[in-house]
């Protein structure tokens, strides 16, 4: 009993899978008959049912579709049949007759308001957004405890009634707070969409500050302060946050995560604004020191040599204030990488570690040490040693992020270290990491070592460039310099050229060169226009004329060619983004 139950059960799942198959190939003639086969087997079955009279249509068997449909509905009374109706005219061109099955269905839910569900539902799927809205619209009149107003104003917006969608759902989402996160996401999906979404973005935003103008409640601050963190104007949001602060000075949490956005976009002046008032409006201790780290990291890395003595003594003096424990880990790991990369004492930068990894740690705790202490050691060129200490927070943080960003490392030490054949294996799994970040930068190194031992299996020039980059992590950046220099000399017009002049390009950004970056970017746009280093050099280039040499005009046709001919870059949304704004697309 049990075997035949079982095979009959297998035998009615193929027979769905194969009329899926045929379906989804577009062969309506054989899904037809499966669907027809199946239903007879499960008459109560919508979903087979809807696919039948969807194969009926296909082949323009809309007598058949019809009385399928009226047989159905005939049995069951239910108002999606109407519109199944409705639409079947409709592809009939008999307009006339679908208007009234569809008006027949709003009437249903006049009666009875439950049906609107299935009939909203069946208008939507169908396109019939005009139906959809007027569905729900009659279901609210009918019986006001409904709430439909997220749904009518999705509708809004997909029907071009942006400044209605807008006003509705900031309403729904005054009236019931609850929903605000999910309408917040279908803001975020229309403000972040692929179409020029500019005029939806610049009503948002006059709605908003209307309702922080007219209506004094916090909750439009809040509203505000979400809104220009989607946008990135974090300066903006930080306005409204202290005006939050100001009457609701109970938590500064939102500040701190308002810092971290700001600082993880780049925007290292605002942060620091961010994070002297943190300090001058709490007492937390846990806040105080994570303020101060984070300071002191913004601090160094726009620092200059000469500003490295008074960096020296405010990390030695914040240590001495809060003292060498646990809560001060971030302290103690910033001012060791300090001391062996800006001071070029790794001895002491060690030291530092030594001790921290003698503390009470949690396993998170110890794994940031044992990084710093690996990223020190690979600075003196000990690759084994820092490939232990690697190894193990893979083991101890198995499928964790910072166990991807560990690997990531020892793959670069490999790397710098001229084994290509068992760093690129490490490249090639982690250009599957969830974390973008280090999914991009795998990728990266992934196709620099292919496409350089394609074109010379020596890999000669690639020994050479991976010295460049070790020089780079050891921030010797004029023997960085030199060595790209005379690999431009060594191997002109191969392979390694174009990588070479970006990676150059980078270094001469780095120390505010930006004459000599841009000669390095305008070879690569003038030699290597077919290469996949054209994007980047494009985009940097449009990065140095727009945020350092505050030349517009130059800036704004390097983004538009990033635009137009490399949709496929990662840098295209920022580019996008940044050209709409030098346009005066959008009121900033």
């Amino acid at each position: 009993m049990y075997i035949v139950l079982l095979c009959s059960g297998f035998a009615f799942g193929q027979n769905e899978q194969l009329a899926q198959y045929y379906y989804d190939k577009g062969d309506f003639d054989k899904a037809k008959i499966s669907y027809e086969e199946l239903l007879r087997s499960a008459p109560s079955n919508t979903q087979y049912f809807l696919r039948t009279v969807d194969c009926y249509q296909q082949l323009q068997q809309f007598a058949n579709a019809e009385k399928a449909i009226q047989d159905r509905y005939n049995r069951y009374k239910q108002g999606v049949f109407l519109v199944e109706l409705g639409y079947n005219f409709q592809l009939q061109k008999n307009d006339s007759k679908a208007k009234n099955y569809y008006e027949q269905a709003i009437e249903k839910i006049k009666v009875n308001p439950n049906d609107v569900y299935g009939i909203a539902s069946s208008f939507e799927k169908k396109v019939l957004l005009e139906y959809a809205l007027k569905s729900y619209q009659t279901a609210m009149q009918v019986q006001p405890n409904f709430n439909f107003n997220f749904q009518i104003g999705m509708l809004y917006g997909q029907l071009g009634k942006t400044d209605l969608m807008i006003d509705l759902l900031l309403t729904e989402s005054f009236t019931n707070p609850q929903n605000t996160n999910l309408i917040q996401t279908q803001l975020s999906r229309f403000m972040n969409g692929e179409t020029d979404n500019t005029a939806f973005k610049d009503a948002m935003r006059k709605a908003l500050i209307l309702k922080t103008q007219k209506d004094q409640d916090v909750f439009w601050n809040h509203y505000l302060s979400w809104f220009y963190v989607q946008q990135k104007e974090f300066g903006k949001a930080f306005i409204q946050e202290k005006a939050i602060y100001k009457r609701e000075p109970e938590s500064l949490m939102s500040i701190v995560n308002l810092s971290q956005f700001a600082m993880n976009e780049g925007d290292n002046d605002t942060a620091e604004e961010i994070l002297n008032f943190i300090l001058q409006n709490t007492k937390d201790l846990g806040l105080l020191i994570q303020s101060n780290a984070y300071l002191m990291q913004i601090k160094i890395d726009k620092a200059q040599e000469k500003d490295y003595p008074v960096i020296d003594q405010e990390l030695k003096q914040l240590l001495a204030t809060y003292e060498i424990s646990p809560f001060t880990l971030s302290l103690q790991i910033i001012q060791a990488h300090f001391l062996a990369f800006n001071l070029k004492k790794t001895e002491e930068g060690k030291a530092v570690i030594k001790k921290a990894l003698e503390l009470n740690l949690n396993e998170y705790q110890k794994a940031d040490a044992k990084m710093e202490l690996a990223d020190i050691l690979l600075l003196e060129e000990k690759y084994n040693q820092a490939l232990i200490y690697y190894s193990q927070i893979q083991l101890d943080l198995k499928n964790d992020v910072m166990a991807h960003e560990a690997s990531l490392k020892a793959a670069k030490t490999s790397y710098y270290k001229g084994d290509f054949e068992w760093a690129n294996k490490q490249f090639k799994e982690l250009k599957a990491a969830n974390t973008q970040l280090i999914a991009n930068d795998a990728l990266e190194y992934f196709l620099l070592i292919n496409d350089n031992t394609a074109a010379d299996s020596t890999q000669v020039a690639l020994k050479a460039f991976a010295k460049g980059d070790f020089l780079i992590y050891q921030n010797k950046k004029q023997e960085a310099i030199a060595q790209f220099q005379n690999i431009l000399k060594t191997y002109k017009g191969q392979e390694i050229e174009a990588v070479t002049l970006l990676r150059l390009g980078k270094v001469y950004e780095s120390q505010k060169d930006f004459a000599s970056a841009l000669s390095q970017y305008q070879q690569i746009i003038d030699n290597h226009s077919d290469g996949i280093y054209v994007d980047e050099a494009l985009f940097f280039s449009a990065e140095i004329y727009n945020d350092e040499l505050k030349d517009v005009e130059k800036a704004k046709p390097l983004y538009e060619k990033v635009i137009f001919n490399h949709q496929d870059s990662i840098y295209f949304v920022d580019a996008r983004k940044k050209y709409r704004e030098l346009r005066g697309d959008k009121n900033l």
